[in-house]
């Protein structure tokens, strides 16, 4: 794809990588060439990273991305997940009425141990996926203050994360607007959620509708954070999607760097590129 140019300095809050050639989905997909190489083609000074999806606990793919990011203009947040089942049904009730912590999932001892980490400048949550995390790996993800990045959308939709995660006193960006995979009633509840919670931001990624980008920008223009959602996505086509919006310049200014630099330090342009 051709390379853009557009003026603004703009850094990913949301990009995955996989360390393990052999769980990538197709040859290059999820590698660190690769979305360097893309990153460096829409623009991208800086990108949050952290790993795909897999069973048991995290702990060695985080590290494998951290080692990764190094030399690259990658900042990796650590993945966590929970043996509690998110969904709002009976049967998940019951469930988790007798769910426990294995060691295949975080502990608190984790979480504390990524916290201090300085390889590491936030969480990577889908509940849905991976699990929520019980009541002392979220006390303890208040206690470390970074933030959290949670998939939202089916599975996982705002109301759930203003039930669990917007009960403690940490950043909380609400990735996909919530809505994944593209509902709009899910973005619009994600929208309004905003003005009951301070603590609570927005990212882009796999938005694809103007009308919620527009809304959220305009009405809370301190609150949305671009997300690329590479490698499924190219980052060249989310950062279009946010050029094309009919909103100030001012305003994309926040989305693409000021707003994501606020929540997470390595993103400023004091902490990196």
């Amino acid at each position: 794809m051709l390379e853009l140019e557009h003026g603004f300095r703009v850094v990913d809050v949301h990009a995955r990588l996989e360390p393990d050639e052999d769980r990538r989905q197709r040859e290059g997909l999820g590698d660190p060439e690769r979305l360097e190489r893309e990153m460096h083609q829409a623009g991208v000074v800086r990108s949050l990273v952290f790993p795909s999806g897999r069973d048991g606990n995290y702990l060695a793919a985080n590290n494998a991305v951290a080692r990764m990011s190094v030399g690259r203009p990658f900042v990796a947040v650590a993945r966590i997940n929970g043996a509690r089942d998110p969904a709002d049904t009976p049967v998940a009730t019951l469930r988790n009425l007798t769910a426990h912590r294995t060691d295949d999932h975080t502990s608190p001892a984790d979480v504390e141990q990524y916290a201090y980490d300085d390889r590491f400048v936030g969480f990577k949550l889908h509940p849905a996926r991976d699990g929520l995390p019980d009541e002392e790996v979220l006390e303890q993800l208040a206690e470390a203050g970074l933030p959290v990045i949670v998939h939202g959308g089916h599975g996982f939709g705002p109301d759930a994360v203003e039930a669990t995660l917007l009960q403690y006193d940490l950043p909380v960006v609400l990735a996909h607007f919530g809505g994944h995979p593209l509902d709009r009633e899910l973005m619009a509840t994600s929208i309004d959620l905003l003005d009951r919670s301070s603590s609570l931001y927005l990212d882009t990624s796999f938005v694809r509708f103007r009308d919620p980008l527009e809304r959220a920008i305009r009405e809370h223009p301190d609150r949305v954070l671009f997300g690329s959602g590479s490698p499924a996505a190219h980052p060249n086509v989310a950062v279009m999607e946010i050029l094309t919006l009919d909103v100030p310049e001012d305003a994309m200014r926040k989305v693409f760097s000021n707003n994501p630099g606020r929540v997470f330090d390595a993103l400023s342009p004091a902490g990196g590129a």
